[in-house]
């Protein structure tokens, strides 16, 4: 069942995820060469906690860490740890989700540590733009199978994959709630969007193959090929007009 929520589920949606916002802005300052992702896990960790939230990720379904560190050809779910040292040139993304009141709040972004490759960097901002035009779609009456298919239109047409395996999703009192929103698809198709609804989108781009392998620690998401990949996520609002971006940092 998808949930349309209310004025004050909104409101606390908001608080949520302005909070999931600000972890991002705060870490970025860290993710830097030579620190480890163990590092930063404990860095987020300690800031929410501090912000009287709960790093969702940590003991979701046996997770052992409060948030996902993804480096390079990890497409999503990466375990932070000691001895994962990050190296100029690499990209990680940082997945953020907060439980505040309640109510989580999800966000993601791709950091460049030190200098970028310019492979690393295009698709990176490509990946980026996807994200953008997949919000740019979110109004009442539109589908859900219309931001996948604008996704994936520009993915593919600078030669990347969009990956089929993880998808965004509903998101509420729980961490994932109807409907999922894959970010490839046809136009016109899927569950009809309501004012109301609150979902993820996160788009995850490959340089290579979309087909995915999960590493034996049962959680690590990689590239078959290992080439890189690169994931955005926001949490958005359907509102009458169109969309609030409620992981959009407001000032």
């Amino acid at each position: 069942m998808i949930r349309v929520k209310n004025a004050a589920e909104i409101e606390l949606m908001r608080k949520s995820c302005q909070l999931a916002a600000k972890v991002l802005v705060m870490i970025e300052p860290y993710v830097k060469p030579g620190v480890s992702t163990e590092e930063l896990n404990k860095i987020c960790h300690d800031f929410i906690v501090k912000n009287g939230a709960l790093p969702s990720p940590l003991n979701y379904e046996g997770f052992p860490k409060s948030i996902c560190s993804s480096v390079n050809e990890v497409i999503c779910h990466g375990i932070p740890a000691p001895k994962q040292i990050l190296k100029d040139g690499d990209i990680v993304n940082l997945d953020i989700t907060t439980t505040l009141e309640g109510y989580f709040g999800d966000t993601s972004k791709t950091f460049f540590v030190g200098t970028p490759k310019p492979n690393a960097k295009k698709l990176v901002e490509i990946t980026k733009r996807c994200l953008e035009i997949g919000i740019e779609q979110v109004k009442p009456n539109a589908r859900v199978g219309d931001i996948g298919a604008a996704i994936q239109a520009y993915a593919e047409s600078f030669g990347y994959s969009v990956v089929r395996d993880f998808t965004g999703h509903g998101i509420g009192k729980e961490f994932h709630e109807e409907p999922p929103i894959p970010h490839h698809g046809k136009a016109g198709t899927g569950p009809r969007l309501r004012e109301g609804m609150i979902f993820t989108i996160e788009p995850m781009i490959n340089e290579g193959t979309y087909k995915s392998k999960i590493l034996k620690d049962g959680w690590t998401a990689v590239t078959q090929d290992g080439k890189l990949s690169a994931q955005f996520e926001h949490t958005v609002l359907v509102t009458e007009n169109g969309c609030e971006v409620l992981t959009n940092l407001k000032t």
